[in-house]
């Protein structure tokens, strides 16, 4: 039985498999990349397609999206806004590089829960005010020997996990000016909700 994603008109109803949910994550990162689909209805659509059941339910999710096959790949992820924020958060597919224009913004790049297919991330950044925020875990190591700074800062928090195996290197060049890079561990909560306020 082929991987192929069914495309015959009795296909909906079909059980839909793991790399079925996959591809169809990919489109959406790389759709939202492209601008045609807000943080927020990434995020929505992600949680939909890592839920779907079926064929049917995961083709319904790009069908207003200019995409190929849902296997399809993008090599590059491009980020461009003004004073606008971008978040890459659960199930988003890590691409082999990403090219960040940001000025007076805010690109959060969570990798928790992200769905890394690469052991290198280049990331080509151009921020102007506002912030690059890298959410990590153990295993994702992050370097910015490259990256040139003018009246900005580059915070990074240490792993807590020191050994562990790399999974990925992200590696970050460009400039950035009157703004900030943040790398740092996801905020833990035990056990209980954290008071707000």
């Amino acid at each position: 039985m082929s991987g192929e994603l069914p495309r015959r008109g009795g296909s909906a109803g079909l059980r839909a498999s793991h790399a079925d949910r996959d591809g169809v994550v990919e489109v959406l990162s790389a759709a939202a990349g492209d601008g045609r689909l807000t943080a927020d209805e990434l995020d929505e659509r992600v949680e939909a397609a890592l839920s779907a059941r079926t064929v049917g339910e995961l083709a319904v999710l790009t069908a207003d999206l200019p995409t190929g096959t849902a296997g399809e790949t993008k090599d590059v992820v491009r980020i461009e806004q003004v004073g606008a924020s971008t978040r890459r958060g659960q199930g988003w597919v890590v691409p082999r590089s990403m090219e960040i224009r940001s000025e007076l913004g805010e690109v959060i790049l969570d990798f928790t829960q992200a769905v890394i297919t690469w052991d290198t991330l280049h990331i080509d950044l151009d921020l102007r005010g506002g912030s690059l925020k890298l959410v990590t875990r153990p295993g994702v190591v992050v370097d910015t020997d490259a990256l040139v700074t003018k009246y900005a800062k580059v915070k990074m928090a240490r792993s807590g996990v020191p050994d562990a195996a790399v999974v990925l290197r992200v590696e970050i060049a460009g400039e950035i000016s009157f703004g900030q890079v943040v790398v740092r561990a996801p905020r833990r909560v035990f056990g209980r909700s954290t008071p707000r306020g």
